[in-house]
């Protein structure tokens, strides 16, 4: 509630906001891949190589089991070679596949309604200066320090109200 420096009659003017505060999500993925969770096979590969390819099983076939993620490798002669691809190709599908994972997450949180009678805090401008916050009850004079992010008696008064 405010008094609006629009209204040439200096009314009171209730006006509406929705925040959304989420937290900020970590990066660092390291992915790790054990022997159990993988399937290897090998077959020969086919293609370019003459007869090396058709006597060497130097190609690489890795399933994750858990998500039966997929990938093959016969880009080398060296069965070595390619199955440190297929394991570098194996950890970057992981890493989509999670990323893929956190946004469908972020995707699922959504907002409660927004509308007259859900509102968790009301902000009084004018006459009076007053923060309400219907979740404790608790009401705060101190308008400027909670606008500038001294949430901290707030956050405390609603867990406490929780708690009990």
């Amino acid at each position: 509630v405010r008094i609006s420096p629009f209204d040439s009659n200096a009314k009171r003017h209730t006006s509406f906001s929705s925040v959304m505060v989420s937290p900020e999500i970590d990066d660092d993925i390291d992915i790790e891949i054990e022997d159990k969770d993988i399937r290897v096979d090998t077959y020969r590969a086919s293609g370019a190589g003459g007869q090396h390819v058709n006597k060497t099983e130097s190609a690489i076939r890795i399933t994750h089991i858990e998500t039966n993620i997929v990938v093959q490798c016969q880009n080398d002669r060296s069965q070595h070679k390619n199955r440190a691809t297929a394991i570098k190709m194996l950890k970057s599908r992981l890493y989509e596949y999670e990323m893929e994972k956190k946004q469908a997450k972020l995707d699922g949180v959504e907002k409660s309604d927004i509308g007259w009678g859900h509102q968790i805090r009301s902000y009084v401008m004018a006459p009076y200066q007053q923060v309400k916050d219907t979740r404790s009850n608790q009401a705060f004079s101190n308008v400027d320090g909670i606008l500038d992010g001294d949430l901290d008696k707030l956050i405390e008064g609603v867990l406490i109200s929780v708690i009990k």
